[in-house]
């Protein structure tokens, strides 16, 4: 694959997610109603945890988006993740049947997973891992 390509779908896809996780954190950062019925009153999660997620979220979506950074990305790819699958555990955990809005929250991994992918294919065209 062409260097281009590969970088045009890195951004594609990171653009995408970042802006996905940062729509949700939102809610989270100003600890509305909704992130209240969801977090506190569905999951059960403490009210105090609602604005940390949020502005975790926010900050690892910057994170992915600013060229560099290589080892905080690759935090904020972890924890953005850990975040997603955490939500689905607790989606899960939390209901007696399976939620079909829980298939909506797994269509998110897409373009994370895909970010993810084509960032790691990206620092192998700048940087070609060496054969011992």
């Amino acid at each position: 694959m062409k260097p281009k390509t590969v970088n045009t779908l890195y951004w594609v896809f990171t653009i995408l997610f970042a802006a996905l996780m940062i729509y949700s954190s939102w809610g989270s950062i100003i600890v509305n109603q909704d992130s209240k019925n969801l977090i506190n009153g569905y999951l059960g999660f403490p009210v105090y945890f609602i604005p940390f997620t949020g502005v975790a979220k926010l900050l690892g979506s910057i994170a992915i988006l600013i060229p560099g950074l290589r080892t905080v990305k690759e935090w904020a790819y972890a924890g953005l993740f850990y975040d997603l699958v955490a939500v689905v555990y607790s989606s899960i955990a939390a209901s007696d049947k399976v939620d079909p809005m829980l298939a909506f929250m797994l269509i998110w991994f897409v373009p994370g997973i895909l970010s993810y992918y084509y960032w790691k294919k990206k620092l192998q065209l700048v940087q070609p891992e060496k054969t011992v």
